[in-house]
């Protein structure tokens, strides 16, 4: 079996040093939407390195993502295909807000494997900390199809009641053609989001966009919309990839506000309504 779950979890993590600029946080920002219009105010907090605010979600990609997912996949027992790898699930939790420049230590380790029958899930847990303490947790949740059914530990379901009512605001975001292309300068050089032959191969139709851009893309729409901009309000954040997005699509955005969190539902318009992202809850202060 390509994935040893016991030897994966047992392994020591790995540990590196990382760094970023603003000009990494602005190439994130552009990579998820950012910008548009150029000159709005709103805007600039997110492109100009004078008034720069760092979404939270830009821990995902900090350090170009190291130790990251791909570095996950060569952790001791497990060698996957990484054509039947596909992001399953994300949850960050921010302890303080990120700084536009900075190093930190990043640690990485596999923290569960779990048996899904046709396919396995790797947690893949990121902790960051700098000089004055922890920054960012990550989980990163990769299904792995074909690599299930061996008895093991399903996990939990991180399944969620719909939420009830009509959702208090409803925003679309269009996705570039060139989305994916630009959101992978930030560090994520899948060929899926870019080279239409390994898409076919995955099973595509055409590159799909990262998971982790609509993952951004909808944590901007809710700090804009609900959160007054102020980006420094997220404490945590999580989602459940429930389906792909095409650049050139349009995402809509439905959110439901809670007590000190978000209710959220991404679906594709143009294929009328398909799920994108589930089971997603931004809570805030």
């Amino acid at each position: 079996m390509p994935i040893d779950a016991a030897k994966a979890v047992a392994a020591e993590p790995r540990t590196g040093e990382i760094a970023w600029n603003s000009k990494d946080v602005q190439l994130y920002h552009l990579g998820i939407g950012a910008g548009v219009p150029a000159t709005d105010p709103d805007e600039l907090r997110y492109t100009l390195e004078s008034r720069l605010h760092v979404l939270p979600s830009f821990a995902t990609v900090a350090g170009s993502g190291s130790p990251g997912v791909i570095s996950g996949l060569s952790m001791p027992g497990i060698e996957v295909d990484l054509a039947k790898v596909l992001h399953g699930g994300q949850s960050l939790t921010i302890h303080r807000p990120l700084p536009a420049e900075g190093t930190a230590t990043a640690t990485g380790r596999i923290a569960a494997v779990y048996d899904k029958g046709k396919a396995a899930v790797l947690v893949m847990r990121t902790e960051v900390a700098d000089a004055d303490g922890p920054l960012w947790t990550n989980d990163a949740q990769i299904f792995v199809r074909g690599e299930g059914g061996w008895g093991g530990d399903r996990g939990p379901s991180g399944r969620l009641d719909p939420p009830s009512g009509e959702p208090d605001r409803v925003v679309e975001r269009a996705v570039r053609e060139d989305q994916a292309l630009l959101y992978r300068l930030s560090g994520d050089w899948n060929p899926l989001h870019a080279d239409p032959e390994f898409a076919k191969v995955a099973g595509f139709e055409r590159p799909i966009l990262h998971g982790l851009c609509t993952y951004g893309i909808t944590l901007k729409a809710v700090v804009d919309t609900l959160l007054g901009g102020d980006v420094a309000r997220v404490r945590s954040y999580v989602t459940r990839f429930a389906g792909v997005v095409y650049p050139g699509e349009t995402l809509r955005i439905r959110m439901w506000e809670q007590p000190d969190a978000v209710r959220v539902a991404v679906s594709a318009v143009e294929r009328e309504d398909a799920p994108v992202l589930a089971d997603t809850v931004v809570e805030h202060t």
